[in-house]
């Protein structure tokens, strides 16, 4: 287990972030694609956001990531899909006629943390026996 710091927090986080573009249209192929994945590269890297696996694919995008718990799933997935539109709508621009109303990402988005040996049930019978003496070291045994 790998923990990550900040100034304030050790943290172990993962999360799988799935969002498409607009009407879910297929464009997401050739310079475009190669464009969005570098996009969230740099996204990631001035936001502390560690990518470990994307997949751009011409009708949805999935990220595999992690990020400090200062940021909410929602202000993560709000930065990648509203730079990364600006910019393509900027360097791209015939693609706003494919996409009407002005926006390149639905408003929506999939995510799901992901744990890696901790599952639910250890994290519920550690909360049941916080009280008892070393319930920390005896959560994995």
């Amino acid at each position: 287990m790998v923990f990550r710091r900040t100034a304030h927090a050790a943290y172990d986080t993962a999360y799988h972030l799935v969002w498409s573009p607009k009407y879910r249209k297929h464009i997401l192929t050739g310079t475009l694609a190669e464009r969005v994945e570098e996009m969230f590269r740099e996204i990631a890297e001035a936001y502390d956001i560690t990518i470990d696996e994307m997949e751009v694919s011409p009708d949805h995008v999935h990220l595999f990531c992690s990020f400090p718990p200062r940021y909410s799933i929602a202000q993560v997935v709000t930065r990648f899909k509203s730079l990364s539109a600006r910019a393509v709508f900027r360097e791209f621009p015939q693609v706003k006629r494919q996409l009407w109303g002005g926006e390149f990402w639905e408003n929506g988005y999939f995510a799901r943390t992901v744990g890696d040996k901790v599952t639910a049930e250890m994290i519920r019978k550690y909360i049941q026996r916080h009280k008892e003496q070393d319930a920390q070291r005896d959560l994995f045994d």
